[in-house]
């Protein structure tokens, strides 16, 4: 064999090698993905409820063979009166979603508003562009690009989530979608390019009530659920 034949076998075998280890690695889902939930926005953003069929229900999902045994339903049972169109809508969306976890959800959602709140108040697109759907991401940006051209900045703390609850679940086509009433306390304060406070208070902690709706196509293998709409609870 020439030098030239045994170099040409050299690279080949190196590039199976490097192949190979990449394919171990590389596209290989390990059961531990969570979704980067995210979740402070500019009031009434965007509007969409969870759509409902013409008798006022919930649109839900079709039927899988889930056991009924399976914890799950438990977890809906805990979160809504067992026989209400909540209770069903969620046991609906667990047949119908191997990766619907009610409680999992609701402490996801949770994680979301608060990374959310803070991406706004900071003015992080970045952050705030993998959590939000496009129409929620474009109200959200130009809320502060309006902030940043007038010179203005939000300081903000976020306390806590005093309660948080699912208050309709269901799908649309083939995304789910389920609405969360978040309480939380926040204390923010925007100041314009002065410096002078013309907004809100540093020391006063504020009770905020939002209904956000998350959402996620369930034909994808997506896990990740984003933010489709915001409402503020008068």
């Amino acid at each position: 064999m020439g030098s030239n034949d045994f170099i040409t076998l050299f690279f080949l075998v190196a590039a199976v090698l490097i192949f190979l280890q990449l394919r171990s690695v590389l596209g290989r889902r390990t059961g531990n993905e969570k979704p980067p939930f995210d979740s402070y926005s500019p009031r009434d953003v965007a509007k969409s409820p969870v759509p409902a069929t013409d008798d006022g229900k919930v649109v839900t999902l079709p039927r899988r063979d889930t056991p009924e045994d399976d914890p799950r339903f438990a977890d809906a049972d805990a979160m809504a009166q067992p026989g209400s169109d909540l209770n069903e809508s969620l046991k609906a969306l667990i047949r119908s979603d191997a990766s619907f976890n009610p409680k999992e959800f609701l402490n996801g959602a949770k994680m979301a508003y608060e990374m959310i709140v803070m991406a706004f108040a900071d003015g992080d697109r970045k952050t705030l562009k993998g959590l939000l759907s496009k129409e929620v991401f474009d109200g959200f940006e130009a809320a502060i690009r309006e902030r940043e051209t007038r010179g203005e900045v939000v300081k903000s703390t976020f306390v806590g989530i005093d309660k948080a609850a699912i208050t309709q679940a269901g799908l649309k086509q083939s995304e789910a979608q389920v609405t969360v009433r978040i309480v939380s306390q926040l204390i923010s304060a925007t100041f314009d390019k002065a410096g002078k406070l013309i907004d809100g208070d540093q020391e006063t902690v504020a009770e905020v009530t939002d209904i956000w709706t998350f959402a996620r196509d369930v034909r994808s293998k997506d896990p990740n659920w984003k933010l489709i709409a915001t409402e503020s609870e008068q």
